[in-house]
Parts: C-alpha cells; structure tokens; sequence
C-alpha cells in the first residue's frame, strides 16, 4: 500500500495565492491615486474609445481603471490600472458602480449602469461624448425597456448608428472638459471648502 500523505514541497512558497498576492501589492503601490479622490472608470469589454481615455489620463494626470470580464491590454505605467473580473453576469458593472463616486468620471455605453453611478453622484459618459445626467436617464432607461420589449416580441430592430469620427472627437472633447472642471471643484473635507 502506497503512502499518499502529502509531503511539504519545497516549491510550497511559490504557490498562486501568493504569487498573486505579491503582485497585487506591487500593482496597489505603483497605481497612483489623487489627493483629491479623481478616477477614470472605464466599463472596458466593449469600449471603444480606450485610447481617448489614455491620452486625456496621461495629459491630465488622472488615473484609470479599466474594468472588463476579459483579457486586455492596457498601457504600462502607474495610472491606468487594469481590473479583471470574474465572468459572472454584471461583475464588472457591480465594480464600477460599488467605487464610482462624485469624483469619478464613468465611462460606458450600459444605460442601467449609468443609472447605478448616476446614484453615487458620479459623471457618466457615453463613448459618443454624451453624458447621461438625472434628467436624462429616466427616458433612456424607458427606451431601454421599451426596445427590449419589442426584441423579446420578435420585432427586428436596428442597432445604434456606427461608430464615427465626431463621435470620438466629441467623447475626447467632453471627457477633458468634465475632468478640468472636476479638478477645480474642492474635494470635501478640504480646507478650501470655507
């Protein structure tokens, strides 16, 4: 009869946990975070301005968390962070939503997300440039609803409009006007709130 005990291997400190936890602590210390709160959140698997989001980052000093439930690669340095999350239906949503706050700037296409961040008092913009605000995402998250409906009726329905240039141009526009006057706002709690 063989003995099946488990020895101790020599190889034990090099397990994945622990390799994963030095990681994430050398990522956690390398990822920079503003005095004042500011942050990119980037709802990412199927974002198409990523590199807009980077270019304004980088000009502005702003860090970004890139979150997707997949693989992508994301520029090297200490301000854009990639955040991958399980496969799990909304996880990625559930991030954003749970650390977006008035200093965030979200960036998605996903209208029940906006209302999530919109919530949590954070700016959300649409890659086409346009910000969902509390005026507008009760009629978006209606027509959400409403096109869901006749989809599930067998209704064929187009899609949004393709992707275009003035879209991107005007996302780049909006993310660095929303993220020059968040940094001019007071953050709360500091001494220039008198």
């Amino acid at each position: 009869m063989l003995n099946r005990t488990k020895e101790k291997s020599p190889w034990r400190q090099f397990d994945s946990v622990r390799i994963e936890e030095t990681f994430r602590k050398r990522v956690q210390t390398q990822f920079m975070i503003t005095e004042d709160g500011l942050q990119i959140l980037v709802d990412a698997d199927s974002c198409p301005v990523k590199e807009e989001v980077y270019k304004v980052a980088r000009r502005l000093q702003i860090p970004v968390q890139v979150v997707s439930n997949s693989f992508l690669k994301v520029p090297e340095g200490n301000l854009i962070r990639r955040i991958l999350v399980s496969g799990d239906f909304d996880a990625a949503d559930d991030y954003i939503a749970e650390r977006a706050h008035p200093k965030s700037v979200v960036v998605t296409a996903d209208i029940l997300l906006a209302e999530r961040c919109l919530k949590r008092k954070a700016t959300v913009l649409a890659p086409n440039g346009k910000p969902f605000t509390e005026n507008s995402i009760g009629n978006a998250v209606a027509t959400r609803a409403l096109m869901e409906n006749l989809r599930a009726g067998g209704e064929q329905m187009g899609g949004p409009p393709p992707f275009s240039a003035a879209d991107r141009s005007r996302f780049l526009g909006s993310l660095h006007d929303v993220l020059s006057k968040l940094k001019r706002e007071p953050t709360p709690g500091s001494s220039n709130n008198v």
